[in-house]
């Protein structure tokens, strides 16, 4: 039997570099391989950033005092999913409600970054990417100018779509955005609702100049306008309303009131207090058994904390003639949950 001949290892090339363990305990070292080309050293660096990022304001301040903001935003269009997945993460982060909120969402609006953070809500994404990029979206519509930003670069469609995602938390971050987008500032808020007395006869309610009367009972409207549960009436934000209407939103935030999380619920009926200033929301609402959701959630004395909320919409609903008849026909009015909420204090 002859002997075994030993094979000879090949050297490596000479043009390839020997593989390198780094491990580094500073923050610039690691915003520096931001730039890497390598896509194993860009996720592990996003992550490791991220981590640091949640352990406090300090280190978010540190993060930005080292320029990571900018390479960041380029690896949100990275080829690589979990490139991107950790880059948006940290994103998700940073602009959230910090005390160097104001300086992270003024530099992503200057790098012009928004188009690329909606990007990142496509149906083709992982839903931890759509977490933090509505979560980003969310606090970035907080702004004025990101308000303006998100919707010039359609960024309602995709958060529309996201209100029927299976992921609770993409459903609180969208609605919460949405709501942002359209509401209006306090100084443009217009009460139209006024008490001008009382009649014995029975309870009745009407609606003439734009007011509604509660003819039976002062106590009634007592109670909405100290609840400030006003009809509004707003100057701004009316593109987004309508475009939230001609895209069909009202449905999909009417199943949001059927969540078993509080604050979606919560979001979903002040998105609705705001949208239904606007006559053509009120027929949606209408048309899609709305009015049957906030009865239900009147009736429902365990959702006490959502009832405010819910009789304002109920309150806008009756600026239309038709819809006070409808529930004068089906007794709507006469509901113990509607009767109870407002005289109740």
């Amino acid at each position: 039997m002859g002997k075994k001949i030993k094979k000879e290892v090949e050297p490596p090339p000479k043009d390839v570099f020997d593989p390198l363990t780094i491990e580094s305990k500073k923050a610039a070292t690691v915003v520096l391989m931001l730039k890497s080309p390598e896509e194993d050293i860009l996720a592990k660096a996003c992550e490791a950033i991220y981590k640091f990022a949640l352990k406090g304001e300090e280190n978010k301040a540190t993060l930005l005092e080292l320029g990571a903001v900018e390479p960041l935003t380029k690896l949100l269009t990275h080829e690589d999913k979990i490139v991107r997945r950790n880059a948006m993460m940290i994103f998700g982060i940073l602009a959230s409600n910090t005390g160097i909120t104001g300086d992270v969402k003024k530099l992503l609006r200057e790098l012009e970054v928004m188009n690329s953070v909606i990007a990142q809500l496509s149906p083709e994404e992982e839903v931890v990417i759509h977490e933090f990029a509505s979560l980003c979206l969310a606090n970035m519509s907080v702004e004025y100018t990101g308000k303006v930003q998100i919707f010039e670069h359609g960024g309602l469609e995709p958060l529309i779509r996201l209100l029927g995602s299976s992921d609770p938390d993409v459903k609180k971050n969208s609605i919460e955005c949405i709501y942002n987008l359209v509401q209006w500032s306090s100084e443009d808020m217009i009460p139209s609702v006024e008490l001008l007395g009382q009649e014995s006869s029975g309870h009745h309610l009407h609606q003439g100049a734009g007011r509604l009367y509660c003819l039976q009972c002062t106590a009634c409207l007592e109670r909405v306008i100290s609840q400030r549960l006003f009809s509004l009436l707003s100057r701004g934000d009316f593109q987004c309303r309508t475009t939230l209407q001609e895209l069909n939103a009202i449905p999909p935030i009417l199943e949001l009131l059927k969540s078993e999380y509080p604050i979606i619920q919560l979001l979903a009926l002040k998105t609705l207090g705001v949208i239904t200033c606007d006559k053509e929301a009120r027929t949606t609402l209408k048309e899609n058994q709305g009015l049957d959701h906030l009865t239900k959630i009147l009736e429902t004395k365990e959702l006490n904390d959502l009832h405010v909320e819910a009789l304002a919409v109920i309150a806008n609903c009756l600026e239309d003639m038709d819809t006070m008849a409808l529930m004068q026909q089906t007794g709507s009015l006469k509901s113990p949950g509607i009767c109870r909420e407002l005289h109740n204090p």
